[in-house]
């Protein structure tokens, strides 16, 4: 596994994983994809907390001006 894979390409792979899973494969071979479906699962959460640190939402204020900040799914309703 590539950890410079795009979050897409992880994504691909994992659900490759999943459908070989949901076949007939030995346990061993089994044991092995599930090994790196955890890692891609991990690799996909870092990429996901990368992008989330990414986003700003734009903020209107009472005079006009637009700031931004950064993005906090707490304060969302």
């Amino acid at each position: 596994m590539n950890k410079n894979m795009s979050f897409e390409e992880a994504l691909s792979l994992l659900e490759k994983n999943v459908s070989l899973l949901e076949g007939d494969v030995s346990l061993d071979e089994s044991l092995k994809i599930f090994n790196e479906s955890v890692l891609l699962v991990k690799l996909c959460n870092e990429k996901l907390d990368t992008a989330e640190k990414q986003v700003r939402v734009l903020i209107e204020q009472k005079d006009g001006t637009v700031d931004d900040a950064p993005f906090d799914l707490k304060n969302e309703n």
